[in-house]
C-alpha cells in the first residue's frame, strides 16, 4: 500500500500513457488539477466518451510532468491536515480526524440559509470574507451555462456572485483547474484568496501547495463540505429519463436549496420547469446515488486536510419528506485549524453566522453515517484494488489502517470481497478518453 504499487504499474509506460492508466483505472476525479501541474497546453480538461471531464495530454507531457502530477492528483494521493497546521491542544478522532470544535451552525441571514445547501454557513463565510476584505476574491464552483448539469469554476468578488454559487453541484466539476493561472494573476495584482470546493479539490491544493509556495502564500483559507459523491452522467440521464426527461434537452438544473434540502429543480430547453424532491432524484439509501467508482473508495470524503468543513445533519443521514417541509437548514461545523477557528468567530461577531449548541464525534457519526462508513471501510477496498493490480489513491495521515485494525474481520472481509468483486464486473475502468463531440455543435 504504497508508492512502489503504482510505480510498478506504470513501469515501461509513456507519460500519456501514465496519465491515461488514472483515468483508466476510474481514479479521475475530474478535479483539473494536472492541467496546471504540466506546461500550458500539454493536457486539455474536457468532456469525453463517457460524458464526463477527463485530461488529454499531449505527446509532449514529460516524465517530470508526470511524477508531479502522481503526488498531487487526488485519484494517486490524498494527504491528512499538513503537520504545521496540527497545535498540541488539538483533538483528533479515528474517523473525524483533527478537530478544535465541532458545533451546530447557520447564516445569520434568513433568505441566504434558505437559499443555500443545508444551513448556509460555507456561502455566509464566503460573504463574510468579501465583504469584509479579508480575501480579494472567492474561488469556488456554480452553475455553468454549457453543461447544465455539470459545476464550473468560478472567482467571485461580489454578493452577487458568491449567492450564484450557493447551493450543491452534483455533476463533473474541475474546481481547482488553472490554478496555476489564477495564482499568476494573485501574484501580479497582489491579492489574496480563499476556496471552496470537495475535500478531492482540498487535497489537490495541498498537495499542489508542495510544488508551488505561492499557493500558501495567496490562498488564506481552504473550506470544505463534507462530501457524497457526485452523480456520473449516465446515472443522471437514468434519473431524468423516470421523470420523461432527456439530459441533452436540459437548459438548467439546481440539485438542491431554496429549503432543507429543497427540490432538484429542471429548466428543459422548451421552457418546461419540473421539480422533484431530492429524494426521489437520489434515492433512499447510498446504494442508489450512481457513485463514480472514485468516490466509493474515497479516503476521504469528511475534508480532512480543510480549515473549516460544513456538513449536513439530518439523523440517519438523509432527510425525511416530513421533516424537509418545515427544516431551516442547519450546518454541522467541523473546525479543524486556528486559522479557520479564528475565521468562524470573526464571522460570528460580524453576525454573519449565528452558533449553535456544541456537537461531538458520536453526533457526527449519528448525521453522518455512511461517512463512517465509508473511512472504516477505505483501507479494505484499496487492499482489494492493489491486490487486482489497479490504482489507488495512496493515503496519509488518515488514521485508515487503524481503522481497518479496529473493525470487525467478517466487516473487512465483506468490504474487501465486495470491491474485488466490482474489479471482476469491470466497474472500475474506463476507456482511454477520447475528446467528444456535442451533438449540437
Amino acid at each position: 500500500m504504497s508508492e512502489k504499487h503504482l510505480e510498478n504499474l506504470q513501469k515501461g509506460l509513456s507519460p500519456v500513457e501514465r496519465l491515461n492508466l488514472i483515468t483508466e483505472h476510474a481514479m479521475c476525479i475530474g478535479c483539473g488539477i494536472c492541467r496546471s501541474v504540466a506546461k500550458r497546453g500539454r493536457i486539455a480538461f474536457v468532456p469525453v466518451q463517457n460524458g464526463t471531464l477527463r485530461p488529454i495530454a499531449d505527446q509532449s507531457l514529460t516524465h517530470g510532468e508526470m511524477d508531479r502530477i502522481v503526488d498531487i492528483c487526488p485519484g494517486t494521493r490524498v494527504d491528512g491536515l499538513p503537520e504545521h497546521e496540527i497545535r498540541p491542544d488539538s483533538h483528533v478522532d479515528s474517523v473525524w480526524g483533527v478537530w478544535r470544535e465541532i458545533y451546530a451552525c447557520w447564516s445569520a441571514e434568513p433568505a441566504v440559509r434558505h437559499q443555500a445547501a443545508t444551513g448556509g454557513v460555507l456561502t455566509g463565510l464566503g460573504l463574510y470574507l468579501v465583504e469584509g476584505g479579508e480575501v480579494d476574491f472567492l474561488l469556488h464552483a456554480r452553475a455553468p451555462d454549457e453543461y447544465p448539469t455539470f459545476g464550473e469554476q468560478h472567482v467571485s468578488r461580489h454578493r452577487e456572485q458568491v449567492l450564484r454559487g450557493s447551493g450543491s453541484r452534483y455533476g463533473p466539476t474541475a474546481t481547482v483547474i488553472d490554478i496555476a493561472g489564477i495564482l499568476d494573476s494573485a501574484e501580479r495584482a497582489g491579492e489574496t484568496f480563499a476556496f471552496i470546493g470537495t475535500p478531492c479539490d482540498v487535497s489537490a491544493l495541498r498537495n499542489y501547495a508542495r510544488h508551488d509556495s505561492r499557493l500558501d502564500a495567496r490562498c488564506r483559507y481552504m473550506l470544505a463540505m463534507v462530501c457524497g459523491g457526485f452523480m456520473e452522467p449516465d446515472a443522471s440521464r437514468r434519473v431524468l429519463r423516470r421523470f420523461g426527461l432527456e439530459f441533452d434537452d436540459v437548459e438548467s438544473l439546481r440539485y438542491r436549496g431554496y429549503g432543507c434540502p429543497g427540490p432538484t429543480t429542471v429548466r428543459i430547453r422548451s421552457g418546461q420547469t419540473v421539480r422533484m424532491n431530492y429524494l426521489d432524484f437520489w434515492g433512499d439509501d447510498e446504494s442508489t446515488w450512481g457513485l463514480p467508482p472514485r468516490c466509493k473508495i474515497c479516503p476521504d470524503g469528511i475534508g480532512d486536510a480543510a480549515d473549516i468543513v460544513a456538513a449536513d445533519t439530518w439523523d440517519g443521514g438523509s432527510p425525511t419528506r416530513q421533516g424537509q417541509e418545515d427544516d431551516p437548514g442547519t450546518n454541522a461545523i467541523l473546525v479543524r485549524t486556528p486559522r479557520g477557528e479564528s475565521l468562524m468567530n470573526r464571522a460570528i461577531d460580524a453576525g454573519y453566522l449565528v452558533r449553535g449548541p456544541d456537537m461531538t464525534c458520536g453526533d457526527m457519526n449519528r448525521v453522518q453515517p455512511h461517512q463512517q462508513a465509508r473511512k472504516r471501510a477505505a483501507w479494505a477496498r484499496h487492499e482489494a484494488l492493489g491486490e487486482s493490480g489497479q490504482v489507488f489513491p495512496v493515503a496519509r495521515g488518515l488514521r485508515l489502517r487503524r481503522l481497518h485494525g479496529d473493525n470487525t474481520e467478517a466487516f473487512n472481509r465483506r468490504e474487501r470481497e465486495g470491491t474485488a468483486e466490482r474489479i471482476r464486473m469491470g466497474k472500475f475502468s474506463e476507456e482511454t478518453p477520447v475528446a467528444s463531440v456535442r451533438e449540437d455543435g
